[in-house]
């Protein structure tokens, strides 16, 4: 799921993504890459039952297409 989010953020626009995998490994490859490709920061989180990636600024239209090229199915 792919939204955006403002709230407790001091104003500031951050893209997230949730309802990923919860391993470590493929949450820091992907951060990795979305940071590259957004040019912005991020960073992932290990929900209770799910993995969670942030990227700073409204990076949608960016991300959609990465996902898409890579075959991801998502909503958003």
């Amino acid at each position: 799921v792919l939204r955006i989010e403002k709230s407790g953020r001091a104003g500031k626009t951050v893209t997230v993504i949730d309802q990923l995998p919860k391993s470590e490994i493929f949450l820091k490859e992907w951060t990795t890459k979305l940071k590259k490709k957004c040019g912005s920061g991020g960073t992932y989180l290990m929900d209770k039952k799910e993995g969670v990636i942030e990227i700073q600024g409204d990076k949608r239209d960016l991300i959609r297409a990465l996902l898409t090229k890579e075959g991801i199915k998502f909503k958003g």
